[in-house]
C-alpha cells in the first residue's frame, strides 16, 4: 500500500540537507567541517528582542492563539518600517500578513494563487524554494534567465511573449540569492510593468533587503507608482536580526492576494507564537543600529574571503548585499565536482550552483556565516588545495 503522495515523491532532493549527510559522514570519521553551504546567520538576535521575548513570554495572555493575520502590533510594525525605510504607506488591516517565516509564505502562497498547470516566472539562477512551491501547487516552472554580463537583471527580452501572456506569476529575488546581485528601482519599474503589461502577479522576495554594504540600500518592489495593484513582497527577519529560528516575516502589498494567503493559511496554521511577533515588533521599530553593526561584520567576511579567493585566481564580484560570494568556479569542473573537492579534500561545504538552476552551473555559492579565524582556515586549507591541478580540471 503506498501511503506517499505522487507529489512528494517527485521532490527533487534537497541538494542541502545532501550536503548536511555527507558533513555528518565526514565528521564521524574525524574531520573538522566547516560549513559555508547554508544561509544561516551566526550571529546572535540582538539582546533587546530577546529580552523582548522574555518579558512577552511570561504574560498569560500571550499563549492564546493569535489572530489569523498575526497580531495588530506585529502588522502595524511591519506598516510602520515600510513608511520610515521607504515612504510607502500600508494598510495593517488589510495590506499586511505575517507569515511563519518567508519560506512558509512563498510555498503556500502558490497554493493561494495558482492553479494546477499555471505557469510561473522563476529566476534562473535563483533560490531553490520558488521551484519546489510552484511544484507542490500543481504548476510549472518557466525560467527567467539572469544574465552574469547584465548584473543578474531579469532579461525579460528574452522570455517568450506567449510564455508571458500564459504565466500566472512571476518571483524576483533582490539582494538575491544565490548571486548576491543588487539592483536600483529603474529594474522593478521594468518588472512592473512587464507583470502589468501580461496581467500576471509579481512576488518580490525581500529576504536581505536589510544587509547591505557600501552605503547601498535596496528598494522596495512597493515603491514603484501603483506596484500594489501588481505586486506582494516578502520580508523576513531571519537575515536583517539573526532571527532565523524564531521563524518570524510577512508578506505586504496587493490586498486581494494578502487576502487570499490569509484564507489559506488560516485553514492551515493560526500564525506566529505571541512572544515572537512582539518581539518582531521591536525589532522592526527600532534604529537598527543591531543591523548595521551585524551588516559591518558580513562586510569585513566579505572583503577577507573575496581578496584571499581572487588572489588564488578564483573570481567572485564583490556585492553590496546579501551574506554570499557567487565564485566562478576553474575550468574542468562542474560545480558539483567543485564543491565535492573542496568538502572531501579541505573538509569545506560549499553549495554548488546548479543547485539553483541550469544557469547557475559553473558556479558555487558561498555562505559568511562563519568568524574571521574559520575564515582564515578556509583560506588557508584552500590554498594548501593543488591550485595547477584546479585551475586545469
Amino acid at each position: 500500500m503506498a501511503f506517499v503522495s505522487d507529489k512528494v515523491k517527485n521532490l527533487p532532493p534537497y541538494l542541502f540537507s545532501e550536503f548536511q549527510q555527507k558533513k555528518k559522514k565526514l565528521e564521524a570519521e574525524g574531520m573538522d567541517v566547516i560549513d559555508l553551504g547554508i544561509g544561516a546567520p551566526d550571529l546572535p538576535a540582538p539582546q533587546f528582542v530577546v529580552d523582548k521575548l522574555a518579558e512577552e513570554a511570561q504574560k498569560p495572555e500571550n499563549h492564546r492563539y493569535s489572530t489569523y493575520s498575526g497580531c495588530q502590533e506585529y502588522r502595524e510594525a511591519v506598516a510602520g518600517f515600510y513608511k520610515n525605510q521607504y515612504n510607502v504607506d500600508l494598510d495593517p488591516d488589510t495590506e499586511v500578513l505575517a507569515v511563519i517565516g518567508s519560506k512558509e509564505g512563498i510555498a503556500n502562497l502558490m497554493h493561494a494563487v495558482i492553479n494546477p498547470d499555471d505557469s510561473v516566472l522563476v529566476p534562473d539562477p535563483g533560490y531553490p524554494v520558488y521551484r519546489t512551491a510552484v511544484q507542490l501547487a500543481g504548476g510549472k516552472s518557466v525560467s527567467l534567465p539572469l544574465d552574469h554580463t547584465d548584473g543578474y537583471v531579469p532579461l525579460f527580452n528574452q522570455v517568450d511573449a506567449s510564455t508571458a501572456q500564459t504565466a500566472k506569476a512571476m518571483f524576483l529575488n533582490y539582494p538575491a540569492n544565490p548571486t548576491a546581485a543588487t539592483v536600483h528601482l529603474d529594474t522593478f519599474l521594468k518588472a512592473i510593468t512587464f507583470a502589468e503589461k501580461n496581467h500576471m502577479l509579481l512576488v518580490h522576495d525581500a529576504a536581505y533587503d536589510m544587509v547591505t554594504f557600501n552605503g547601498y540600500q535596496s528598494p522596495s518592489v512597493l515603491q514603484v507608482p501603483n506596484a500594489k495593484e501588481t505586486a506582494v513582497e516578502f520580508g523576513s527577519l531571519s537575515k536583517s536580526f539573526s532571527m532565523t529560528g524564531w521563524r518570524i516575516g510577512y508578506m505586504v502589498g496587493n490586498k486581494e492576494v494578502v487576502q487570499a494567503l490569509s484564507a489559506l493559511k488560516s485553514n492551515i496554521d493560526t500564525s506566529q507564537f505571541l512572544p515572537v511577533q512582539r518581539a518582531a515588533a521591536a525589532a522592526l521599530t527600532s534604529d537598527f543600529s543591531a543591523s548595521a553593526a551585524n551588516n559591518k561584520i558580513y562586510q569585513e567576511r566579505m572583503e577577507k574571503l573575496h581578496d584571499a579567493l581572487s588572489e588564488m585566481g578564483l573570481q567572485a564580484d564583490q556585492p553590496n548585499g546579501t551574506i554570499f560570494l557567487w565564485v566562478k568556479i576553474p575550468n574542468g569542473y562542474t560545480s558539483m565536482e567543485f564543491a565535492g573537492k573542496l568538502l572531501n579534500e579541505a573538509g569545506v561545504i560549499v553549495t554548488p550552483g546548479n543547485a539553483f538552476g541550469s544557469q547557475g552551473e559553473g558556479y558555487v555559492r558561498i555562505s559568511l556565516s562563519v568568524g574571521k579565524n574559520r575564515l582564515d582556515e578556509v583560506i588557508n586549507r584552500i590554498k594548501a588545495l593543488d591550485l595547477k591541478e584546479v585551475t586545469n580540471g
